[in-house]
């Protein structure tokens, strides 16, 4: 890639690099939002929409250290990565 923005601006092309950092995706996307996407963007409704939204509500997680435990707390955002490509789909026709 920095070989391709080089030879442009030797060029005298304009050359650009946008960078679209994905790194908290995974905890960050909002399962209200998500489950929306899936419906107006993929068509997903009906029986595979609620096995989706049963999926993601009333998750909950902890931490474990030894015999410690953290309180139990439930998830309101937070997926895996095929849905954060889902969610996330969108973003070209938003820009």
């Amino acid at each position: 890639m920095l070989s391709d923005i080089l030879a442009a601006v030797d060029r005298g092309d304009f050359a650009a690099l946008v960078v679209l950092d994905l790194s908290a995706a995974l905890v960050t996307v909002d399962h209200d939002i998500l489950l929306q996407r899936l419906q107006t963007s993929f068509g997903i409704d009906g029986t595979a929409l609620k096995w989706s939204q049963s999926y993601l509500t009333s998750r909950t997680q902890y931490v474990r250290r030894g015999t410690a435990r953290s309180t139990i707390v439930q998830l309101i955002c937070g997926v895996g990565p095929i849905l954060v490509i889902m969610y996330t789909a969108d973003l070209v026709s938003l820009i």
